[in-house]
């Protein structure tokens, strides 16, 4: 497996390239200097004016920025998770003073505060202000860097949605206020943390003492994902850690795969037309994005509703398909589906000869709704 790492890091950074990466130098109020940032932008960000992206802030964008952004790249390519805005802050050995806490109450003090007024107060606005950002925030750290994100979680409400911890350095107390903090938030917060069985010996078991707690709490705003990866060392595991973290948090996003729609789907007990608009509108509600109903997610819900005979859910899966995609056959032949099977055979026939004209969809070819709209035909001598 070692030998296919190089490669399998090449083709995540060779994916950048097609990504916009600006560098900028950000004059800072807070921080009394300018700070460099490395900005990627989604493919197509350009053309696509209407749309708006989520944003990921990367500390030590040093040496985590490419890992993030090439995954956030891979990831979005596939539709596994959305195009994102990828924001590095560039720390270098700045990174110790830019984390700095108090030793009596143990919270951000000094050069660590006003860090954490820049990314508050300064970087977040500047962002939204002058790139078409959605209302999802995910904040990536590694060792000192994860612990100062988790100071974020202490506000009201949280800045940021996400939290990928990698390897934390946690300050004193953080490990038992964080399970006394989650409870009490009432926003959706996605919350990942990730060691190695090779991690620094301490930093590893603090994770898993924090694992510990942090598994028994019950709260649909808390979505929490813990990974101890055999043989993963300090470093590593950030290759590791970045793709499953975000593989977690955009779970909901992907399009149906066999396992929802076997594990899932086909175990509802409710129409399952309910179950697709449900999937969109959190989508619409956790990311603040509002997309088409996918291709692949109309045949998989049809075919569901097909196998379970909910006829009515397949009918209004079919008619929204007809007005999302009006330009193919893809509606029409669930929607002649409905006929067939509710006793109204003609309006079948008629449904699928109008879709001589239109495009294909998957396996549904225009050759198939002609043979079916001539087998109907044939059979009750139409």
């Amino acid at each position: 497996m070692k030998k296919y790492i190089p490669i399998i890091l090449c083709l995540l950074f060779s994916l950048t390239i097609f990504s916009q990466v600006i560098y900028e130098e950000f004059p800072s109020n807070k921080l009394d200097e300018t700070r460099r940032l490395k900005i990627q932008l989604p493919r197509n960000y350009e053309e696509n004016v209407d749309k708006v992206y989520p944003i990921i802030i990367v500390l030590d964008a040093d040496y985590l920025f490419e890992p993030v952004a090439g995954n956030v790249d891979y990831f979005s390519y596939w539709e596994d998770m959305p195009e994102s805005i990828v924001v590095g802050i560039m720390q270098g050995d700045d990174r110790y003073d830019d984390c700095e806490y108090d030793d009596t109450n143990f919270l951000p003090a000094d050069r660590g505060a006003d860090f954490f007024e820049f990314i508050g107060l300064e970087l977040i606005p500047y962002i939204d202000n002058n790139y078409r950002t959605a209302k999802f925030i995910i904040a990536v750290g590694h060792d000192f860097t994860a612990n100062f994100i988790n100071y974020f979680l202490f506000k009201d409400p949280p800045l940021f949605n996400g939290y990928i911890n990698l390897s934390p350095d946690f300050a004193p107390l953080m490990d038992e206020r964080l399970p006394e903090r989650i409870p009490q938030i009432q926003s959706k917060v996605y919350y990942y943390l990730g060691t190695g069985t090779d991690d620094i010996k301490d930093l590893m078991e603090n994770a898993e003492r924090l694992n510990e707690a942090l598994k028994p709490l019950k709260s649909e705003n808390f979505e929490y994902h813990f990974d101890n990866f055999e043989g993963a060392t300090h470093y590593s595991l950030a290759g590791r850690g970045i793709p499953n973290a975000l593989e977690k948090i955009f779970t909901v996003y992907r399009p149906i795969s066999k396992k929802e729609f076997t594990d899932v789907i086909m175990k509802l007990n409710t129409p399952i037309h309910e179950y697709l608009l449900k999937k969109y509108k959190t989508i619409e509600v956790l990311f603040g994005i509002t997309n088409p109903i996918r291709e692949n997610d109309f045949i998989a819900t049809c075919s569901a509703a097909e196998k379970k005979k909910q006829w009515e859910s397949l009918r209004e899966i079919a008619t929204l398909a007809r007005k999302q995609y009006p330009d193919t056959v893809l509606g029409d032949y669930y929607l002649a589906r409905y006929y067939e099977e509710t006793g109204d055979p003609k309006k079948a026939m008629r449904t699928y000869q109008s879709a001589y004209d239109k495009e294909e969809v998957s396996f549904i070819t225009v050759d198939l709704m002609l043979d079916r709209a001539d087998k109907i035909k044939e059979d009750f001598g139409y």
